[in-house]
């Protein structure tokens, strides 16, 4: 399993959050396993996503889409957009 974290500022967390909440088939049509929202204690328009794939090549297929370029943008997302894969080490 290969986990993808995606951190970014957003304009506002609760119209961001509505609008990922929505985006359920979205995911699940880019083959997301499993996934979660963290907010900063700094700032609460600090946020980490993290979204499980069963592939890399599919992590990747999903970070690098326009379908998310589009979606976050339209959300608000704001700033730098860092992203990263990891695997779980044993």
């Amino acid at each position: 399993m290969i986990r993808l974290f995606v951190r970014h500022t957003v304009k506002d967390f609760d119209a961001w959050k509505a609008g990922y909440d929505k985006g359920t088939e979205f995911r699940k049509e880019w083959g997301v396993l499993d996934h979660a929202v963290y907010r900063s204690s700094d700032d609460p328009n600090d946020i980490t996503v993290m979204h499980d794939f069963d592939t890399l090549e599919h992590a990747k297929a999903f970070a690098s889409s326009e379908g998310l370029a589009e979606r976050m943008r339209a959300l608000g997302v704001s700033g730098p957009v860092q992203i990263w894969f990891a695997h779980e080490s044993s």
